[in-house]
């Protein structure tokens, strides 16, 4: 029985694994190949990397969605964060049911919703105040950050939940005030979840192709835009060195980060087995 169970499991993880990397190895695999012809195999080459280094358009389109994504991770950030904060620390206050319904209504609204209502808006700001003029990385920005941000408040609002609050109570009774408990205390305690916010909201900013269309105008295309726009006259092998070079670009922050949250995690242990020592 625990036979059967154990090649169940080992089955089901394999099948899992497969159906969501294979395509991307696969992917990975014909951005080498010599042929034009993504689907067929003509012999090993790199020279799709090289035509995609002189692919003007990619590369500036690449460059913006990269500005636009850091500036929208890290204004996410601050307001996501605060969010959780007052969410999870502030108790039952007037307004939080409506507060938390709005924080999390994006998280499930359909982006086709979100895109045409952030548009509307940023047209009646135009016409009333004369801000934004026109569409472009201003308005993009803010729209990304519009939605973003609520998934970091989820993720930060998780881990508060779970935090021992005797930590902060210890600090305040031996007289630090509330803004150092938080900078000393609570913000190094929880900056693994603000750093996994910070990478998601980059991420959904990064490959975000809906809200964009909406938002963005002349000038302002995208990373996805472009790759969209040509995916539709057909694959060419340069967007397949495209992907991979933003798979490896993750795959590489992914391990930078899980190596750096290990040893800060490490780090802290070792300080409270020194402060248990130290006590007894």
């Amino acid at each position: 029985m625990i036979g059967r169970r154990s090649f169940f499991v080992t089955s089901a993880m394999a099948f899992g694994f497969a159906f969501l990397y294979v395509p991307i190895l696969s992917m990975i695999v014909f951005s080498f190949n010599e042929s034009k012809l993504v689907t067929v195999w003509a012999g090993f080459s790199t020279k799709w990397y090289g035509e995609l280094l002189h692919n003007q358009q990619i590369l500036d389109a690449a460059m913006l969605s990269l500005k636009i994504a850091a500036i929208n991770a890290t204004g996410a950030v601050i307001l996501g964060t605060l969010a959780g904060l007052a969410l999870s620390r502030f108790g039952r206050f007037r307004g939080r049911t409506l507060m938390s319904g709005m924080t999390t209504a994006p998280l499930v609204m359909p982006e086709v919703i979100t895109g045409l209502a952030m548009l509307l808006l940023f047209v009646a700001l135009e016409q009333a105040v004369g801000w934004p003029s026109g569409r472009g990385v201003t308005t993009i920005t803010i729209a990304h950050m519009t939605f973003s941000m609520a998934y970091v408040t989820v993720v930060v609002q998780s881990r508060l939940a779970t935090f021992d609050d005797a930590l902060e109570e210890a600090a305040m009774d031996l007289g630090a005030r509330p803004a150092k408990v938080f900078f000393l205390i609570t913000l190094p305690i929880i900056f693994p979840a603000i750093l996994a916010g910070w990478m998601l909201a980059f991420t959904l900013s990064w490959d975000d192709l809906v809200i964009t269309s909406f938002v963005s105008g002349p000038g302002s295309s995208t990373l996805p835009q472009v790759i969209f726009s040509k995916v539709r006259l057909g694959v060419s092998p340069d967007v397949n060195a495209l992907a991979t070079i933003m798979v490896l670009i993750v795959a590489i922050a992914v391990v930078g980060v899980g190596v750096g949250m290990q040893r800060q995690e490490k780090r802290r242990q070792r300080d409270i087995q020194r402060a248990i020592a130290a006590n007894e």
